[in-house]
């Protein structure tokens, strides 16, 4: 994982002491218990896009611990179940599943299960485990348990979700911040990025952050063409593909 370029680094640490500074001069009954931003609210996708990383900072004003969730927009996802059937595997059985996060990804200061019991784990659907993915179809032939699993293994293949909990990182007792990594197959859209504070097994105060990221540029106007224009695209990459291999034929026969 790529760490933020000094500038960065020193705008961050900038913007984390003026927010420690303005906490300490405010009545008390005026402070936030929890204040968190990100260091950018745009991932702009171009060409070349190999993956970024985006620091979220903040400070807490009272004792807890802090979890953070990155959320994708929601999709409806298919889980197929193979069989091998006279030496082929065919599709035999599958699940939908609505409103799946297309991206997910969790940090906390400490191991989730040392922060609040499951029910509030499960209410604010924090980790992996605690997501509410349920398959709508019935398949004798597998468990909605196990097509969960299923789409589970395939979202954490893909770098789409989290394998394990990220560690937040305090600076001091006040101040927090955590590096979030977004791959170069992460999915368009409106991120939620959600930090909450919990004590005593309860969230005492939360926060929610939205990050955009888009496609710009050529890359843009070919996706953006592909998905609104899918047969013509079809047929030109056809097309480009017979001429590409048109030309390398000539070209070595020329040799």
């Amino acid at each position: 994982m790529k760490a933020p370029n000094r500038k960065l680094g020193f705008a961050v640490a900038f913007t984390l002491l003026v927010g420690a500074f303005t906490l300490a001069a405010l009545p008390a009954r005026a402070v936030e218990p929890l204040i968190a931003d990100l260091s950018s609210h745009l991932v702009a996708i171009t060409t070349g896009f190999a993956g970024t990383d985006v620091l979220l900072f903040g400070a807490v004003e009272s004792d807890g611990d802090v979890v953070v969730a990155v959320r994708g927009p929601t999709r409806t996802e298919t889980v197929r179940r193979k069989d091998r059937q006279a030496g082929i595997w065919i599709n035999t059985g599958r699940a939908v599943f609505d409103n799946v996060p297309s991206f997910y990804r969790i940090a906390a200061t400490r191991p989730l299960e040392q922060i609040a019991a499951p029910e509030v784990l499960d209410h604010y659907q924090l980790g992996v485990d605690h997501l509410d993915l349920d398959a709508k179809d019935d398949d004798p032939g597998a468990t909605k348990a196990q097509y969960r699993d299923a789409l589970v293994r395939l979202k954490e293949r893909a770098d789409l979700y989290g394998a394990k909990v990220l560690d937040i990182g305090f600076l001091g007792h006040r101040l927090f911040r955590i590096t979030m990594h977004f791959p170069a197959n992460v999915p368009v859209g409106t991120y939620l990025v959600e930090v909450y504070l919990i004590a005593n097994g309860q969230v005492v105060s939360a926060q929610t952050t939205p990050l955009v990221i888009s496609k710009i540029g050529l890359g843009a106007d070919v996706y953006d063409f592909a998905h609104q224009q899918a047969a013509a695209y079809g047929i030109i990459s056809i097309v480009l593909a017979a001429a590409t291999g048109w030309l390398a034929a000539v070209a070595f026969r020329k040799g």
